[in-house]
């Protein structure tokens, strides 16, 4: 809408449009929480000296840091967006791994998603103001009930992310890139000037 306001008035229209704001992102609120419940969950059932606790930390890390470096870099280029999001994604599938893997070495049940805590979790998606103290019971509760817990919340990020990645994907095939945009106005402010040294000069 604002572009075609600027349009009639004959103003070029913004080449880097509004970006950041990844903390208003639900991917991002999820992820940070999962973040936040890995680093409690590791250091609680994990060896910290061992190689498993810091990949869990750093993936968990990635997941999240991916998703707002995406969101600062839609301003000039969704090629990265793209990119910086897919890694988050890739990112949190590793981690998800990571716990599954942690439940079957430990002979613990994973839970189905008609468990009824499962629901419970599942439940407070929907809670406003979500963070890290939504969850504390789960997640300082029996390495059972803080990993599946966080399995849930895993699987709620990545669905949000999925969904990202197909919006941003349709918008980058509709509406091109950075350096697209950039040519097109080039090409129109070429044109402006043109006409403006063709246009006769009154007497």
């Amino acid at each position: 809408m604002a572009h075609s306001k600027n349009n009639q008035s004959g103003e070029m229209p913004s080449l880097i449009p509004p970006h950041g704001g990844y903390r208003d992102l639900k991917s991002y609120q999820m992820a940070e929480i999962v973040h936040d419940a890995t680093v409690v969950f590791c250091d609680r059932f994990i060896d910290r000296r061992s190689r498993t606790h810091d990949q869990m930390v750093q993936a968990a890390r990635s997941g999240k840091q991916n998703i707002a470096e995406g969101s600062m870099a839609s301003g000039t280029s969704k090629k990265t967006e793209l990119k910086l999001i897919g890694v988050a994604r890739a990112s949190l599938e590793e981690l998800l791994l990571d716990f599954q893997d942690y439940l079957r070495q430990h002979g613990l049940p994973l839970w189905g998603k008609d468990h009824p805590k499962s629901k419970e979790v599942r439940k407070l998606a929907y809670a406003s103001d979500r963070s890290y103290l939504t969850y504390k019971i789960y997640f300082e509760s029996s390495p059972e009930t803080a990993a599946n817990t966080i399995i849930c919340l895993i699987h709620q990020t990545n669905y949000l992310l999925d969904q990202q990645l197909r919006a941003l994907e349709k918008e980058f095939l509709e509406g091109g890139g950075f350096t697209e945009k950039l040519y097109h106005a080039r090409s129109q402010m070429r044109n402006r000037s043109k006409g403006s040294w063709n246009t006769p000069k009154k007497t």
